[in-house]
């Protein structure tokens, strides 16, 4: 029986980048391309390979070797995802000020949930007042799971 060599791990060559920026976040340069694009906030698995096969990229290359050009390519992808996305794909249908359907990235989606939650609050709705009271929001039981403080225990008779 002949033993296996390891094999040597694969040398980068000099045109990899450790670190890429897209859309105002950093991603790291060893992951797999759609995996390296679920690192920016606003993008899951589905928006990252929708963008990828648009981009004619293979799914497992690391975004570190990529060229500048692809980078810029997929850059653009990303932030021109709503144009080409069907409404149900995107993260913001019928936006309340607009009326557009918008796909939101980064410090703008938390900026635009936190409009959201204090104009809920302002108007004293339902979903408003949970959230004011820090109880659960979308109609789970809050009996017996969700509780914190002195309601912790069992009572006894």
């Amino acid at each position: 029986m002949a033993k296996a060599k390891k094999e040597a791990p694969k040398a980068e060559d000099e045109n990899f980048n450790f670190i890429v920026r897209i859309a105002n976040s950093d991603i790291d340069g060893q992951k797999r391309t759609v995996i390296g694009l679920q690192s920016i906030k606003g993008v899951g698995a589905r928006v990252a390979q929708t963008v990828v096969h648009k981009a004619g990229i293979e799914q497992s290359v690391k975004i570190g070797t990529l060229s500048d050009e692809k980078v810029k390519e997929l850059e653009s992808l990303v932030l021109k995802y709503v144009e080409y996305a069907p409404s149900w794909a995107v993260n913001r249908q019928l936006d309340y000020e607009s009326g557009a359907d918008m796909h939101l990235f980064g410090n703008d989606l938390d900026m635009v949930q936190k409009d959201d939650v204090n104009r809920m609050k302002m108007i004293r709705c339902y979903r408003g007042i949970r959230h004011e009271t820090h109880h659960k929001v979308r109609g789970q039981r809050t009996r017996s799971n969700g509780r914190k403080g002195l309601t912790l225990g069992v009572k006894k008779k």
